[in-house]
């Protein structure tokens, strides 16, 4: 298994969508540490304007967490999106190459084959989180220091520069899964088809149609949102809360390892089943 795993490692980054995600994060982040470093200050004013009527804030409120919490927020609605590029083709490629037959003459099961591809998957969206903590908190940390974090959930939120880190770890950590069942739908669309742009497309499309009818305010929608799973992606930010409800990211962390069991067992399913013709 740790064989075929390693050969889809090399299948996946050998592709150069797969850095698509790379390059577009390695873009962005820099992009935003270089207009807060010039302007950080003002947007600091800007958004304690409020709150310095009342209180008197001294330190470094412009530091590598706040920048690192700032990238979070902005960029994580899009991952998925860099996500799906890998997800979309992994199984779809094969057939649009023209190597399944070549792929499973090898002496492993079909289940060991879409295994190792699932777990190469998910070896890619560690990957691409990692990366996005080196630049947006790693990097950040560098330029801009340590400090105090200053949140914003329903009300201001301090967080002493001792009690932060630990947040980000489990936050990333819970993105990891959050992007982990991502990539599993893209992986079961991927497993209908022979042409990567419909996983992709479709992947894409079912994620904004989720987000959009979590925004409508009926109350049918409310009733049935609970159960997206879009709904708990975001849950990470509950870490950045005064009171952690551990329960309740429990929760949408048990929703999102179903979802994601469920997506990767109906793939497995259909691939082990299909007829491969070429």
């Amino acid at each position: 298994m740790i064989n075929l795993i390693r050969i889809e490692l090399v299948k996946i980054f050998g592709k150069w969508r797969t850095y698509i995600g790379f390059i577009a994060i390695g873009l962005l982040v820099p992009i935003i540490q270089t207009a807060l470093y010039f302007t950080g200050n003002d947007y600091i004013s800007m958004v304690t304007r409020g709150f310095r009527e009342t209180f008197m804030m001294v330190g470094n409120l412009l530091n590598g967490y706040f920048i690192a919490n700032l990238v979070l927020n902005s960029l994580f609605i899009h991952i998925p999106f860099l996500i799906v590029l890998v997800g979309g083709d992994i199984l779809a490629g094969e057939a649009t190459a023209g190597t399944y037959r070549m792929l499973l003459v090898r002496p492993v099961s079909r289940l060991e084959v879409i295994t190792s591809k699932f777990i190469a998957g998910i070896i890619y969206v560690v990957g691409l989180i990692l990366w996005l903590a080196f630049l947006s908190l790693g990097v950040s940390l560098l330029i801009f220091g340590t400090g105090e974090l200053i949140t914003f959930r329903d009300k201001l939120i301090i967080f002493a520069s001792d009690d932060v880190l630990w947040r980000f770890v489990y936050a990333y950590l819970y993105s990891i899964l959050s992007m982990t069942t991502v990539f599993s739908l893209s992986f079961l669309f991927s497993s209908f088809v022979e042409n990567a742009i419909g996983p992709i497309i479709g992947s894409m499309a079912l994620i904004i149609i989720l987000l959009i009818l979590s925004a409508i305010p009926i109350d049918f929608f409310n009733a049935i949102q609970p159960y997206f799973f879009t709904t708990h992606m975001p849950q990470w930010s509950r870490f950045f809360s005064d009171e952690i409800d551990y329960a309740e990211i429990t929760k949408s962390a048990l929703f999102l390892a179903g979802y994601t069991l469920l997506f990767f067992m109906t793939a497995a399913g259909i691939f082990i089943k299909k007829d491969i013709l070429t």
